[in-house]
């Protein structure tokens, strides 16, 4: 386990199906769904109004965020209140870029990276090169691939030619190209049956 790791792979390879059980077996996990979107502004505010320093931390964390170019918004509010909670254990995030644009994106990462090797463990379902830009990768950073086949994930190393790079690089979009398939669930169905 590692400061920042990633969990890649195509619609419907059991991405968040690992996250979940991730949260489930890891000590204190917390499973941060893409329900967090539905929560309403002033529930993130009722959790600031009762905590003074996380209140804190949040707000310098989004100070530096927006000096790194990020559009502060509801997503990137919430997903940073989650992220500055000390009380909460390992942190799993399901699509952790959902509703942040490309600058925010770019810097959320530039951020977790900042934190360093001793920082709270977080896994993140991605599939945005905003977020996961195999060409940076540290080494307190984790690949782990879901492959479409279902086969049990593997760790993959970020350099040309190893072991399933190919596999995680075509998984990875444009936050552009992402937003074009927001949404969209794999059911298994074929089209025309």
């Amino acid at each position: 386990m590692r400061a920042i790791n990633f969990i890649i792979g195509s619609l419907g390879s059991g991405k968040t199906r690992l996250a979940l059980r991730l949260a489930e077996e890891l000590p204190d996990g917390v499973f941060l769904g893409l329900g967090r979107l539905q929560r309403a502004p002033e529930v993130t505010e009722q959790r600031l109004k009762a905590d003074q320093a996380l209140r804190g931390r949040v707000e310098s964390t989004l100070a530096w965020l927006a000096e790194e170019g990020a559009e502060i918004s509801d997503a990137l509010r919430s997903l940073v209140v989650e992220l500055e909670d000390e009380a909460a254990g390992v942190l799993v995030i399901d699509m952790i870029e959902q509703g942040l644009d490309e600058a925010a994106q770019r810097a959320l990462i530039a951020h977790l990276r900042r934190r360093g090797p001793l920082a709270r463990s977080l896994f993140a379902t991605t599939r945005s090169c905003a977020l996961l830009d195999l060409a940076a990768v540290g080494p307190d950073e984790l690949i782990l691939l879901c492959p479409a086949n279902h086969s049990p994930p593997t760790v993959v190393a970020p350099y040309p030619g190893a072991p399933g790079y190919e596999a995680v690089a075509t998984c990875l979009a444009s936050p552009e190209v992402r937003a074009r398939t927001e949404g969209m669930v794999a059911t298994g169905a074929v089209p025309g049956r």
